[in-house]
């Protein structure tokens, strides 16, 4: 990690990173772009604006510390992977060679466990810009993303303000299991990837797809494989028989590549997929 103190900011030299790539993919919530080549969100209640220096692999973190770089930020960018290697790994494949070449910027975040599961509680059957409208509505609510300690008096009714539907009574089941023990986020962690699907299962409402991005996004299980729409046409398409032996291990890192490939490459949209 190759990063300087520039003032009141940090600026950070990082290869295979881009912003559109990392924070407008559907794996976090609470970013938006606010100006060319710059983001404004927040890691729970830590706030941050980033912004590429000129399009060059030179980013500026504004108005943070060296402490929350290496104590937040450098965890949350997932900047101690080699994002290089993988690719070159994922590139035995000729489909992930290609997904590699078409969004070679992204990264995962390693989100807080508790806001990666609300988050994608909300997001199921859900479109980005709802989504994050609701999870706006929240943090305004609450002065911050609140934890599930901060909403154990809360009701399906009480949480009417939130717009979400169907989903409120999920997020209600969700703190209540936590909350009683029935769910124990810091156990599900050191569980075999079975077991802690079949453990995130048991809220309402989590499904497989659920269980998997929880997993994947906030518990850092980068085995977790997350299966949509887009997803799938993906394993009908090129995969038949199963993901090549290269992504044992990390196919959830090769799925966020595959997933971009196709949702955002305008000339896959023109065939039988």
């Amino acid at each position: 990690m190759d990063y300087t103190k520039d003032g009141s900011d940090i600026l950070l030299r990082q290869p295979d990173f881009d912003l559109d790539e990392t924070l407008d993919c559907g794996q976090a919530f609470r970013w938006e772009k606010t100006g060319e080549n710059t983001y404004s969100g927040a890691f729970l209640n830590r706030p941050l604006t980033i912004s590429c220096e000129n399009g060059t692999d030179l980013f500026r973190l504004h108005n943070t510390t060296p402490e929350d770089m290496e104590n937040i930020w450098a965890d949350y960018f997932d900047l101690s992977v080699d994002y290089g290697e993988l690719k070159k790994r994922f590139s035995e494949d000729e489909t992930l060679s290609k997904a590699c070449r078409y969004a070679g910027g992204i990264r995962i975040l390693r989100q807080d466990r508790w806001e990666a599961l609300s988050s994608f509680i909300i997001s199921q059957n859900n479109n980005i810009p709802r989504i994050k409208g609701i999870i706006g509505r929240l943090c305004e609510n609450y002065g911050g993303y609140p934890s599930y300690t901060d909403m154990t008096e809360e009701t399906a009714d009480t949480l009417g303000y939130l717009r979400s539907g169907f989903r409120a009574k999920y997020l209600v089941d969700a703190v209540s299991k936590i909350s009683r023990g029935e769910i124990n986020l810091d156990g599900i962690a050191k569980m075999n990837i079975a077991d802690a699907r079949k453990a995130l299962q048991t809220i309402k409402g989590v499904g497989p797809k659920v269980a998997e991005c929880t997993l994947l996004f906030g518990f850092y299980r980068t085995e977790a494989f997350p299966v949509d729409v887009w997803v799938k046409r993906v394993m009908e398409k090129w995969y038949p028989d199963g993901l090549p032996d290269c992504v044992k291990g990390v196919e959830g890192i090769a799925q966020q590549y595959l997933f971009h490939y196709i949702r955002t490459n305008p000339e896959l949209h023109d065939v039988n997929i």
